[in-house]
């Protein structure tokens, strides 16, 4: 399958699927988020697939969403199809019949840290920088970002950890349960592998019913927490904050919210 924005590789039961904007540090457009709706939807039907590395080309994971798309979609349906393929690709990566592993390097942000979270072991490199930081342009988190925080933390954690939006090194976030593993500059993809190799010679059948056990007993959850993040982020688009938020953020300042 041939992709703009992402790459995906598939081998030996393993695939590698590849934020592929390195330009403009992997930040996710429309067309990516219905290629990467398209791609995980393409693999939750592949059985020959036991593993998912998920990592970002060039020297970052993802800065999460594309500034400049929130800046020029001001229209309705613009925010309807953005909040849509958000919504198909977090529900098949949470239901994807296989191993899930996010490969952090340099940054993850935003909804790209949302679906870093998303994944069933999260490896970064010491060098990393890890955010929840919507609440700096005056947004909520989407991605599910509440309720991967939420299963990662619990609640009240979890929304102190959004409600500050702070940029955490990983061990921080390993300290905090936000991530499983930290390792030095430039080892995440040797460790990935090794990790890759030690699922793969296990009984791994037995690893996915469990995960599909689990997963399928919260899926109702996360559908419900996608549709109110969709309909919250409407309601935050509107805002006098968000304006400011986007404002301060292009002009590189701080920000003057007034909870209006």
């Amino acid at each position: 399958m041939a992709y703009e924005t992402i790459k995906i590789e598939i081998a030996d039961r393993r695939a590698t699927l590849s934020f592929n904007r390195p330009n403009v540090a992997n930040s996710m457009n429309l067309l990516m988020m219905q290629e990467l709706a398209d791609c995980l939807e393409f693999l939750k039907d592949n059985p020959e697939v036991q593993i998912l590395v998920i990592k970002g080309e060039g020297n970052i994971f993802s800065a999460g969403g594309d500034i400049k798309m929130m800046v020029t979609s001001g229209e309705p349906k613009d925010f309807e199809n953005i909040m849509s393929y958000i919504t198909r690709m977090v529900l098949a990566l949470y239901q994807l019949p296989m191993i899930t592993i996010a490969e952090i390097r340099g940054a993850a942000a935003g909804l790209g840290f949302s679906l870093a979270l998303g994944c069933d072991v999260i490896v970064a490199e010491e060098n990393s920088k890890l955010a929840m930081n919507f609440i700096g342009i005056g947004l909520i988190p989407d991605g599910a970002g509440h309720f991967f925080m939420k299963e990662r933390v619990g609640t009240p954690k979890a929304k102190h950890l959004i409600w500050a939006g702070d940029v955490m090194n990983p061990k921080e976030a390993h300290d905090l349960g936000l991530i499983d593993y930290h390792v030095e500059e430039g080892e995440a993809g040797s460790f990935v592998d090794q990790l890759v190799g030690k699922f793969l010679s296990s009984p791994i059948l037995a690893m996915l019913e469990t995960k599909e056990i689990l997963h399928s007993e919260k899926l109702p959850e996360l559908t419900s927490i996608l549709k109110k993040e969709a309909s919250g982020q409407v309601k935050m688009r509107k805002t006098e904050d968000h304006l400011e938020g986007i404002k301060a953020f292009i002009e590189k300042r701080a920000q003057q919210f007034k909870g209006k």
